[in-house]
């Protein structure tokens, strides 16, 4: 049986995905700063949303991309103070969370370990037509999810043989 699984790809719009009894949903979050507020509420937004999207979807597990490389210290210190948030929130309410590698995830969707946005979009949308992609954060959700679901699902129970 397959567990219910919330992916997610944290960045300043964040891409987010969930399986859960065989349904798979999706979209992206913006958690840009405007000039009239603080640094640190883009954080507390994100803690406010992800701690509702635990109590609605009920995950699992939470799974999420991994990045070990970033190209601007802004960018590093943002996703580093989003996955401590989401690594808290996770720990207080027993979530067990695990991430998966940039290369892993793009290998998965694309055969290409260094494959670009556009590729990774089009293979999303190929693998689920029914979801309206809008951006290459969602398309990573979604490509999570899928290693996520393919880590967590229970194998499939062996057939008794008949006496």
């Amino acid at each position: 049986m397959t567990k219910s699984i919330l992916a997610i790809d944290l960045a300043t719009t964040t891409g987010w995905a969930v399986h859960s009894c065989n349904v798979v949903t999706s979209g992206t979050i913006s958690f840009k700063g405007s000039r009239f507020e603080g640094g640190g509420m883009r954080f507390l937004r994100f803690r406010r949303w992800f701690t509702e999207m635990v109590a609605l979807q009920k995950p699992e597990v939470v799974v999420y991309e991994a990045v070990r490389r970033h190209l601007g210290t802004d960018a590093a210190h943002v996703y580093g103070g989003l996955l401590a948030t989401m690594q808290a929130i996770c720990e207080d309410k027993g979530i067990p969370y695990e991430g998966f590698g940039v290369a892993e995830i793009k290998i998965a969707a694309t055969g290409k370990g260094n494959a670009k946005k556009d590729a990774m979009i089009a293979a999303a949308t190929a693998r689920w037509p029914d979801q309206d992609i809008i951006d290459d954060n969602q398309a990573d959700a979604l490509w999570i999810m899928q290693l996520g679901v393919l880590r967590h699902s229970d194998p499939a129970p062996l057939p008794v043989p008949a006496s």
